[in-house]
């Protein structure tokens, strides 16, 4: 079974690595190691697309949601200027898949618990996705990431997306002076819920806003969080919700 939000992009030519670098949140050379996963930012580091890097031989695939695909073809084009670069789509399908990796396959970078990819015809499995990735409080494009996202309020830090020490990228400033700020007041946490409620449903404790209900399965969701305020029992809609660190 594969994946069919996912679209594949393959990258060639001899500046590939080069043009990569300067403009994702992460570090390309790690391609050595298997997938990388990263972002594109606007010049405001805010969300543009998030992404795997895939090595191929002498080019890079790149995992991208299929919605995402037409806007990040167009942005790295516009990047690219006199660059020896040709970004090209694919028909490869995504496939993913829990346990041992099979040959070919890539382990997901993100978290432990989510398995592994692979673009060679490797039958994929049939997986509740969204109960792991609200487990691990992974977010998703379109849901979670929106144009507004900062990506450090999203958990790219602890989901291995962002690389600190790679130099320039478009939006590294912004992305470093969050880094360095005592502590994050907003972002993503997984919640304890009772009942439903919409994605997008405001979150109040008491009277205040306190975030946004986003993914739920079963009894816990993803929700963008005020940190102040998510203390003690707080509603989304009809649902209660509860906050633990």
């Amino acid at each position: 079974m594969s994946d069919t939000t996912r679209k594949v992009l393959r990258l060639s030519g001899k500046d590939v690595t080069a043009f990569l670098q300067g403009l994702v949140t992460n570090d390309v050379e790690k391609l050595t190691e298997g997938l990388v996963y990263t972002a594109l930012l606007t010049p405001q580091g805010k969300y543009r697309a998030d992404f795997f890097l895939v090595p191929d031989t002498d080019a890079v695939l790149l995992d991208v949601a299929t919605d995402l695909a037409p806007g990040l073809i167009q942005a790295l084009s516009m990047y690219k200027l006199r660059s020896d670069v040709t970004i090209e789509e694919t028909d490869l399908a995504v496939t993913r898949g829990l346990g041992d990796a099979p040959e070919g396959a890539f382990a997901d970078p993100r978290h432990p618990t989510l398995g592994w990819r692979a673009y060679d015809g490797q039958p994929g499995q049939d997986v509740d996705w969204d109960a792991l990735r609200v487990s691990a409080c992974i977010p998703q494009s379109g849901i979670e990431l929106t144009p507004d996202t900062f990506i450090l309020e999203a958990g790219f830090e602890q989901l291995n997306g962002v690389d600190f020490k790679k130099g320039c990228y478009v939006g590294q400033e912004v992305t470093a002076r969050m880094k360095h700020k005592t502590e994050l007041r907003k972002g993503l946490a997984v919640v304890e819920i009772e009942g439903d409620a919409p994605a997008g449903t405001e979150i109040l404790a008491g009277k205040k806003p306190a975030g946004t209900l986003f993914t739920q399965s079963g009894n816990r969701a993803i929700a963008y969080l005020r940190f102040d305020r998510a203390k003690g029992d707080m509603q989304a809609g009809s649902a209660k919700l509860r906050y633990t660190r």
